[in-house]
């Protein structure tokens, strides 16, 4: 066939929404091509894919299952794709190195939508994909709906390789719209040839002159041959379909049913003949065939037999365990299998394999000395949640850290923020899932029980008054004492102005060597002000004082700073300060009024809305929220949205928060002060 070379290992992801069925699928594909002996369930949490403990515990997919296999004298990798949105990072690392995706989705036309985020990144990448219908077996399945809506959200033609054959309400076989041959599904074997039912000839025709007119709007031939009523030839309709899915043209759908082996064997014959070969999709991605062997890291592992493992895509030559690879070397070279990684001496073109202990090695790296080639990486994803972690175990502090930054190794979508100003370490991520997925494997994986909570809003307090005041520190304790002495004025400075500290002392009231100890007594009070938080917009000016000149110090005069700003704060009517985020919130056009609603709730201000630039059916809110109101949002828009919605943030202004909100948050800073000590 066109653009392919059967002989070179090729590699598929399936993809899709949350419960579609991807890991039922990767189970069918996996027993179909002898690989498994009998199809496990993931109720009964028997299956090749989801094996790990925090996966069966959920029923869903939280990592990337990655397994080779061989289907009729071909080699395959197929990789299984968390369906959460929540771990779409290791969705979209995936797609960045695989010769096409198989987009999986349930037959239910308001579902449709969940896939819409996929579709879009595919298409900007332009990799090869093609969507399997599945559960079609269930009673009232709606395919026609279904086709429709998901038209409605791929930018490409969805191009109906079958028709479905149907018992009263129910799917139980198809009939092939190249081959035109009729299939009736056998539940745990491969289907049935029948003959092509009279009831449904005529759909078929319709169906089968729709699926070539789609084709011949990329293929002149064919279109002439259709204007003057000639068939074209199978091989040459095989050839269009080829073609056309690997310049991501089209994408042909497939149905049927992963659980009982419905148009499983249809969808591998699909895989061989269509997708393209690895070297068409290394010149896709940006390197040019000929040349030293590269590989593209897409998933990091730190696993405890085997440390670091860096899982990458060949896409050019072949490498072999013990090579030096970008100044380190190869120690252990793995190939996914069914029983898990399976060492083996050497990898080359089209195959996935584990490279061992390549520490200065990322995801998304480029091994074989072409750090700048290839197509631009997927970028992380920006974080939606946030938690703040400690060890419960005293002293294990940077042992956590040290968990912690190999978890956003393993999966960028993580971010680790040290935030010295509320001695708080907080991880942030995609969602609660997401977060309590890595709480999990800091104890499962590194022995570390953590405790969390949320992260303490970066509230500032400032002065709307000015004062002037005066600060002394007088000791004497037998020897040297203490003197500093120092009359201050404290005025408040427009928002954003930040702190001033200016000098005005004449006549040399105090020595010019202890002026700097009095600003950094004034700064370091204001790191924790009279309502318990860090003080901004204001300015202070040192004009006059006096010294001692056997008991004055540098720390006397810091000490006589700090005295004077803590007896004249209170006299400047300090205020809370809150910061305010401007957030785009990104939905469904139909979700844009509850969208709307959820800010109106939460305090915030709309600014307004528009369509989303590239993305037709979704609008983008723009709004100001307080940050304060943040914690949960992404679950609750999520929840109104089918899981699609998302938001990006960033920080805006700071904002007076005033009354009985003000007070609360001071009551609870004070009283974390006090039981920190």
């Amino acid at each position: 066939m066109t653009g392919k070379t059967p002989s070179l290992p090729r590699c598929a992801a399936l993809v899709g929404p949350f419960a579609a069925g991807k890991t039922s699928l990767l189970e069918a594909l996996l027993l179909r091509a002898g690989a498994i002996a009998r199809q496990g369930r993931i109720k009964d949490g028997n299956t090749v894919g989801d094996a790990s403990a925090e996966a069966r515990a959920r029923l869903m997919s939280v990592d990337p299952t990655i397994v080779a296999t061989d289907y009729l004298g071909e080699k395959w990798t197929l990789i299984d794709c968390p369906g959460s949105v929540e771990f779409q990072q290791d969705t979209f690392n995936v797609l960045a190195v695989v010769d096409a995706a198989v987009v999986v989705c349930e037959p239910d036309p308001a579902r449709a939508v969940m896939v819409a985020p996929l579709l879009k990144f595919l298409d900007e990448r332009r990799i090869p994909h093609m969507l399997f219908i599945n559960k079609v077996d269930s009673a009232g399945t709606r395919l026609k709906e279904t086709l429709e809506a998901l038209q409605g959200v791929s930018e490409r033609p969805l191009v109906l390789r079958e028709v479905p054959i149907r018992e009263g309400d129910k799917v139980t076989g198809f009939i092939d719209l190249v081959s035109e041959r009729a299939y009736k599904y056998q539940p745990g074997q491969a289907s049935d040839l029948i003959k092509i039912p009279d009831a449904i000839k005529d759909e078929e025709q319709l169906a089968r002159q729709e699926m070539l007119e789609h084709l011949a709007d990329f293929d002149d031939h064919l279109m002439e041959e259709l204007l003057e009523d000639v068939q074209p030839p199978k091989d040459e309709v095989y050839d269009d379909l080829a073609k056309d899915l690997a310049d991501d043209l089209i994408v042909p759908v497939f149905f049927g049913s992963a659980e009982t082996d419905g148009g499983i064997t249809r969808l591998w014959k699909a895989l061989r003949h269509e997708v393209p070969a690895p070297t068409a999709t290394a010149a896709r991605v940006g390197f040019a065939n000929g040349g030293p062997a590269i590989a593209r890291v897409f998933k990091t592992v730190h696993a405890a037999h085997t440390g670091k493992l860096s899982y990458a895509r060949i896409l050019r030559g072949e490498f072999a365990d013990g090579q030096p690879v970008d100044g380190s070397r190869v120690s252990g070279l793995y190939l996914p299998a069914v029983g898990g990684p399976a060492k083996a001496a050497k990898a080359g073109l089209g195959e996935v394999a584990a490279f061992g202990r390549l520490d200065s090695v990322n995801t998304g790296d480029v091994l074989g000395g072409e750090a700048n080639g290839g197509a631009a990486w997927p970028a992380p994803l920006e974080p939606l949640a946030g938690l703040a972690v400690e060890a419960e175990k005293k002293g294990d502090d940077v042992k956590l850290s040290g968990a912690l930054v190999k978890l956003c190794e393993e999966d960028p979508s993580y971010r680790l923020e040290n935030n010295a100003e509320f001695s708080e370490l907080v991880l942030w991520g995609q969602g609660e899932i997401h977060l309590l997925v890595a709480f999990e494997r800091l104890k499962s994986r590194f022995g570390m029980a953590v405790v969390t909570h949320k992260p303490t809003v970066p509230y500032k307090e400032t002065i709307k008054k000015a004062t002037s005041v005066h600060g002394r520190h007088k000791k004497q304790s037998g020897g040297h004492g203490q003197f500093g002495d120092v009359h201050i004025d404290i005025r408040p400075q427009p928002r954003g102005a930040g702190f001033a500290f200016e000098d005005k002392i004449v006549g040399g009231a105090i020595p010019r060597n202890y002026i700097p100890a009095v600003e950094d007594g004034v700064v370091e009070f204001l790191k924790q002000g009279a309502l318990g938080f860090p003080v901004v917009d204001i300015a202070v000016t040192l004009k006059d004082g006096s010294f001692h000149a056997v008991d004055s110090s540098d720390m006397a005069f810091k000490t006589a700073a700090r005295i004077a700003m803590v007896e004249g704060m209170p006299q400047c009517e300090p205020v809370l300060l809150e910061p305010i985020l401007q957030v785009e919130i990104s939905v469904p056009s139909d979700c844009t009024s509850k969208a709307q609603r959820i800010i109106s709730g939460r305090r915030g201000q709309i600014l307004g809305y528009d369509g989303k630039e590239g993305w037709a059916g979704w609008d983008q809110v723009s709004a100001y929220l307080p940050q304060a109101e943040m914690g949960d949002l992404i679950v609750e828009l999520r929840s109104l949205t089918m899981g699609v919605g998302t938001f990006s943030w960033r920080f805006d202004h700071l904002q007076e928060l005033t009354g009985r909100a003000a007070d609360k948050v001071v009551e609870d800073r004070k009283a974390s002060l006090a039981k920190k000590g």
